[in-house]
């Protein structure tokens, strides 16, 4: 591909017709009738233009858990999804909590080159929630993590989470808690309801995610620090969220693509692919974080991309592994769920999905508006096309989606990430950087 592209036609958050000029990695030109001699030329008529998505929450697996999804393999699929930057979760082995594996982490990302790599360093030291991590060698390591979190284990004592926020304090960084009491959920196998109840299997209560949510924006509040909620899921905790924000606390949340869209009721078919945590939720609670996510007390789509490899979720539910993959699917959830029933427009799924999360990590260079002097960091969507989703849409390592064989609307198309295309007309673009393939 050439240095310089000239996309024709697109919708700007899906307002008129505009064309623009890439080159040297930036937007140089923006406007009607743009022509460049020996540009690249896309032809993105009736396609919508979206500042490239980033995703506040992603499973890497790398180092550590390789067979599941690397970083390369990882944001391949980030490219097929639209996101051009993904904050990779500490769960690693070794954990992402000293300077050295967040480093090495970044350096991964930039040498596979599909999409920036910004790590999440663990808050406590193995997340074994008993002692602080190294949070201040990883901000000011080369990584410059201002995210920390201990997803897929809550920081529960709330000693150690009011030392966290603390300290992150010192450098304007946010403490990113996966709300969930681990005596509530002993055992828990699926949503705390009636489906549960029927099924005689052990439930999830939606109180153990609302009371950590309602101790830790009092915290926040207590300490005058940052607090992002991960993945929330229920109608109460949309409630909790919305009185703290009324009271002025810096605190910001998150949503899944599958909170928005799936319920507990697909639980009946032991299909572990649904198997995840926090659990879907009922009909009720997908509503209420629809809602929260319209009018704003809610901020942001995260994916909580979680792969597993075959034999995790091949097995009976209760030794199954929790998760979904998310990043491919993503914005075609959000665009069934939020855009198909009138709660966002395009303008606001650019909000949710990339100006908001780049804002939230503190991540230069993403986030920013389609215009001249911006970073070339975009997406091109078609919103007419419908396509049942299938395994030759996922490009990670791992299959374990919930919408296989679900039809889904629109399709990225282009994935430009750094002025360069790494989705083009659909299909992975492979030579990125030496040694690299798609």
């Amino acid at each position: 591909m050439s240095e310089v592209l000239l996309i024709a036609g697109a919708r700007i958050e899906g307002g008129d017709a505009t064309d623009l000029i890439v080159e040297d990695g930036r937007i140089t030109d923006v406007g009607a009738g743009l022509s460049r001699a020996g540009a690249t030329r896309i032809d993105a008529d009736g396609l919508i233009a979206l500042p490239g998505l980033v995703d506040l929450h992603t499973h890497l697996r790398e180092p550590g858990y390789e067979a599941s999804e690397t970083i390369l393999t990882g944001t391949r699929a980030a490219a097929a999804g639209g996101f051009t930057a993904v904050f990779a979760m500490p769960n690693t082995s070794p954990v992402a909590d000293t300077a050295g594996v967040v480093e090495q982490e970044l350096a991964l990302g930039e040498a596979a080159g599909y999409a920036t790599v910004q790590p999440i360093g663990a808050v406590t030291v193995g997340q074994k929630g008993e002692r602080l991590a190294e949070l201040g060698a990883m901000a000011d390591s080369r990584a410059r993590v201002r995210v920390f979190s201990d997803d897929g284990f809550c920081v529960w004592d709330p000693l150690i989470m009011r030392r966290a926020l603390e300290y992150v304090k010192a450098f304007g960084g946010v403490i990113a808690q996966h709300a969930q009491d681990p005596r509530l959920t002993e055992g828990a196998q699926m949503n705390e309801g009636s489906v549960s109840a029927e099924l005689g299997l052990t439930g999830w209560p939606a109180v153990a995610e609302e009371s950590i949510i309602a101790r830790d924006v009092l915290l926040a509040e207590h300490v005058g620090s940052r607090l992002h909620v991960c993945h929330l899921s229920t109608a109460g905790s949309v409630d909790i969220i919305r009185w703290a924000k009324k009271r002025g606390i810096d605190v910001t949340a998150e949503v899944t693509p599958h909170h928005l869209l799936l319920t507990d009721e697909l639980v009946r078919g032991y299909d572990a692919r649904y198997k995840v945590n926090p659990p879907l939720r009922r009909e009720e609670d997908v509503l209420a974080v629809r809602e929260g996510l319209a009018d704003g007390t809610i901020d942001i789509v995260a994916t909580d991309h979680a792969p597993h490899p075959a034999e995790n979720k091949s097995c009976e539910w209760a030794a199954a592994a929790n998760g979904m993959v998310g990043l491919e699917s993503a914005l075609r959830v959000v665009h069934t769920a939020m855009v198909e029933t009138g709660l966002l427009d395009w303008a606001d799924v650019a909000r949710v999905m990339s100006y908001t999360p780049a804002r939230i990590g503190m991540l230069e260079g993403h986030g920013t508006p389609l215009a001249a002097g911006q970073p070339a960091e975009l997406t091109l969507y078609d919103p007419h096309a419908r396509e049942v989703f299938g395994a030759s849409d996922l490009h990670g390592l791992s299959a374990n989606s919930p919408y296989l064989g679900r039809a889904l609307p629109g399709r990225v198309l282009w994935t430009i990430h750094r002025g360069r295309p790494t989705l083009a007309d659909g299909a992975l673009v492979a030579d990125l950087a030496p040694g690299v393939s798609a």
